[in-house]
């Protein structure tokens, strides 16, 4: 058989760990994850804790391995705005800077691989392919933001509300075909929350729900399960 530097001799912090596929742990070999796991340890925290302040000193950066980080940011007058989501197996943190510019929240329940600031930056100096697969999540960030930004601007309420649904499935369940069905999930965020997300008020995203579900795009149960039984109805519903 042949010998795989992702299969053999890894520690078991990272033996099921699902980030090291497809999060940044993947570009590092059985050796080098040896070595990040000796710094790094997993943790759980619970809906509403928060990982990381505003403008607060970085220490530690994180993979998420479960669960819905919330992005927010912090007007001079105290509003918050959400910016962001962030899904297993993101990375938590931006190397190189000291001082974070937002605050990470668990949306969910969440469980994290955390290590020091100073271990990720020194294998990233040693290992370009971890800094390559750094720059590619900063990159897909980038873009999901240049789409957010069409989505705000351009599309209808219905629009909105719909897309935001599409997001959650699709970083929920990376591998979902178009022709999937039946798909199920928790929605991450509360109605107000999704509201302030979306820039849309309380009500509107309601009967948005509403509409959905009387169009037979979504079903809804217990007020936050969404299930779907066909992507593409979702996917016309959101301008796709």
């Amino acid at each position: 058989m042949r010998d795989d530097i992702h299969t053999t001799g890894l520690p078991a912090l990272c033996a099921s760990c699902e980030a090291r596929h497809r999060g940044i742990c993947g570009a590092l070999t059985a050796e080098q994850l040896t070595l990040l796991a000796k710094a790094s340890s997993k943790r759980r925290a619970e809906e509403g804790a928060e990982l990381i302040g505003d403008a607060e000193n970085v220490e530690s950066y994180a993979n998420v391995l479960s669960g819905v980080v919330k992005l927010t940011k912090m007007l001079s007058d105290g509003r918050q705005q959400i910016v962001g989501l962030q899904f297993a197996p993101d990375f938590v943190g931006r190397p190189f800077r000291t001082e974070s510019t937002l605050a990470a929240e668990a949306a969910t329940d969440v469980e994290l691989c955390s290590f020091p600031r100073a271990t990720v930056e020194r294998m990233m100096a040693e290992q370009p392919d971890l800094e390559h697969r750094l720059l590619e999540q900063t990159l897909k960030e980038l873009d999901q933001a240049r789409d957010w930004m069409v989505t705000l601007g351009r599309k209808t309420a219905a629009e909105k509300v719909a897309s935001f649904i599409l997001m959650i499935a699709r970083n929920i369940d990376p591998t979902m075909q178009p022709q999937q069905r039946a798909v199920t999930f928790d929605l991450p965020l509360s109605r107000a929350e999704i509201a302030d997300f979306l820039g849309l008020t309380i009500e509107t995203v309601s009967r948005q729900f509403t509409r959905l579900r009387s169009e037979g795009v979504i079903r809804i149960e217990h007020n936050r399960r969404v299930i779907l039984d066909d992507i593409r109805k979702l996917a016309a519903s959101a301008g796709n």
